[in-house]
C-alpha cells in the first residue's frame, strides 16, 4: 500500500497536510489510474463497435478487454452479464425501470432495508408509483444489521424483488446479505446487492453469492468517475428490455418494429466511457494487487482504532461501536446539557485543520430519521490511510468542541 501511488494526498488545506477520510463518498486516484486515461486519450481515442478503422478496432479491443476484467474481478459466469453504466444509481434506475416493465404490476412487492442509500430506495419508489405496487421496508434490529426474521414475514406471493445494500454508506455496517439472499431464493425472489461500499473493498464473487444482480461504482473503487457496473445473470438480463434507446442497443430499426441487439450491448445504448472502462480495469488490478483481504483488514483495523480513539472523548457517541464494520465511522457530538453539535459544524471546524470528512444525512434520511438525529459526521477509510491520520481527526475534533461546546 504504498501512499505516493495517490498524487493528491500531498496537497494541502488551509496550510495543513490534507487528511482525506471522505472514502466512502469517493477514493482518490493513484498514478496507474490516472495514467491510463491519458494514455488512452493519447494513443486509443476512437469511438468503438462500430468503426472499421484500426484507432475503432484497438479501442473496442481494450474497451472489451476492460469489461472481462470486471467479470473475472466479480467473478461473474461470463461478461456478456456485465453492463457498464454511470454508477451504482445508474445501475439501480435501469434495473427498477426494466425490471418493472415486465416483472410489477398493480398490488406487486418490492422489499428494500431501512437502512438503504438514497438510490436504493427512490428507484423503487418511482417504479411503485408508476405500476401502482407496494414498497415495503426491512427493519433493522438493535445492532443495525437487517431483521432477518422479519423479512421472512415481509414476503408473500406477491413479492417480486428484493434490494439491500451489501455495506451501510452511513454506518458501516456488513449486512448478512447472504441470509437475505437465501431467505428471497427460498421463495424465488430475487435478489439486487447494491456493492457500492462494498466492492472495492471486500473479497466477494457474485456466482458465490447467488445473488440475480449486484450495483457498484467506479470511483469509489479506486477508478474514475461516470462509471459503474450492473451485474446481473444472464437469464434475467435476456428477460428484461432495454433500458434506454439509440445507436449500438439495436439490431435492426424499422420504423414498423426495432429489434434488440444482444447482451450486454442491449442496455448500452449510445457511446459508453471507453476511456473510464479502461482506466477501471486499472484500478481494479490494482486493488487485485494489494489483495481485497488486505485492504478490509487494514481498513477494519483502522475501524477498531478509530472506535477506541473517538468514543474515548467526551461527548461523542460513536454508532454502531464495536461491531463489524467495513472502513466507516460514523458519529455525533453532544454539549454536557445533551444537545446535539451539528454534524455540519464540526465538519466544518475539522476541514479548517486539514481534515476532510462527510456530515449530513449521508442519501439516507429514513436511516437519520431511526436514529432521530439530522445526521452525522462520518469518516471514512480507504487502503492509503494510517493510523496517524485517525489521531489528526481526534486532535482536530477535540479543538472543534472546545470551540463548540
Amino acid at each position: 500500500m504504498n501512499r505516493n501511488d495517490f498524487p493528491i494526498l500531498d496537497e494541502t488545506v488551509y496550510g495543513k497536510p490534507l487528511v482525506y477520510l471522505d472514502n466512502a463518498a469517493t477514493t482518490q486516484k493513484p498514478k496507474q489510474v490516472i495514467d491510463a486515461i491519458t494514455e488512452a486519450y493519447r494513443h486509443t481515442n476512437a469511438n468503438i463497435h462500430r468503426g472499421v478503422h484500426h484507432l475503432s478496432q484497438l479501442a473496442t479491443e481494450r474497451h472489451e478487454q476492460a469489461r472481462q476484467a470486471v467479470a473475472d474481478y466479480l467473478g461473474a459466469k461470463s461478461a456478456k452479464e456485465i453492463i457498464f453504466t454511470k454508477g451504482t444509481t445508474d445501475s439501480l434506475n435501469m434495473l427498477a425501470f426494466s425490471f418493472g416493465e415486465v416483472m410489477v404490476g398493480e398490488g406487486d412487492e418490492i422489499v428494500v432495508g431501512l437502512s438503504e442509500h438514497h438510490s436504493n430506495i427512490v428507484p423503487w419508489q418511482m417504479l411503485c408509483k408508476r405500476k401502482k405496487a407496494v414498497l415495503k421496508v426491512i427493519p433493522l434490529k438493535d445492532d443495525f444489521t437487517l431483521d432477518i426474521k422479519a423479512l421472512k414475514s415481509l414476503l408473500t406471493n406477491r413479492t417480486r424483488l428484493v434490494s439491500v445494500a451489501h455495506v451501510s454508506n452511513t454506518l458501516g455496517i456488513i449486512q448478512p446479505i447472504k441470509g437475505v439472499i437465501r431467505i428471497a431464493h427460498s421463495s424465488n425472489i430475487p435478489v439486487c446487492i447494491d456493492g457500492a461500499q462494498s466492492a472495492g473493498r471486500m473479497p466477494l464473487k457474485v456466482q458465490e453469492l447467488d445473488c440475480d444482480f449486484y450495483a457498484c461504482s467506479g470511483h469509489k473503487m479506486y477508478g474514475p468517475t461516470g462509471i459503474g457496473i450492473l451485474y446481473g445473470k444472464e437469464e434475467w438480463l435476456d428477460k428484461l428490455p432495454p433500458y434506454q434507446g439509440g445507436g449500438e442497443m439495436i439490431d435492426h430499426v424499422r420504423f414498423e418494429h426495432t429489434t434488440y441487439n444482444v447482451l450486454p450491448y442491449k442496455f448500452e445504448a449510445g457511446t459508453p466511457d471507453f476511456i473510464g472502462s479502461v482506466a477501471l480495469a486499472e484500478a481494479l488490478r490494482y486493488i487485485e494487487n494489494i489483495g481485497r483481504e488486505n485492504i478490509s483488514v487494514h481498513e477494519q483495523e483502522l475501524t477498531r482504532y478509530a472506535d477506541r480513539v473517538l468514543s474515548s472523548i467526551e461527548g461523542v457517541e460513536v454508532y454502531g461501536l464495536g461491531q463489524s464494520r467495513a472502513g466507516v465511522v460514523s458519529f455525533n457530538a453532544f454539549r454536557q446539557d445533551g444537545t446535539l453539535i451539528h454534524p455540519f459544524d464540526v465538519g466544518t471546524l475539522l476541514d479548517r485543520q486539514g481534515v476532510a470528512v462527510r456530515t449530513g444525512h449521508h442519501c439516507a434520511e429514513p436511516l437519520m430519521d431511526y436514529l432521530s438525529v439530522p445526521g452525522t459526521v462520518r469518516a471514512s477509510f480507504a487502503l492509503y490511510n494510517e493510523k496517524n491520520e485517525v489521531d489528526r481527526l481526534a486532535d482536530a475534533l477535540k479543538v472543534a468542541l472546545q470551540m463548540l461546546a
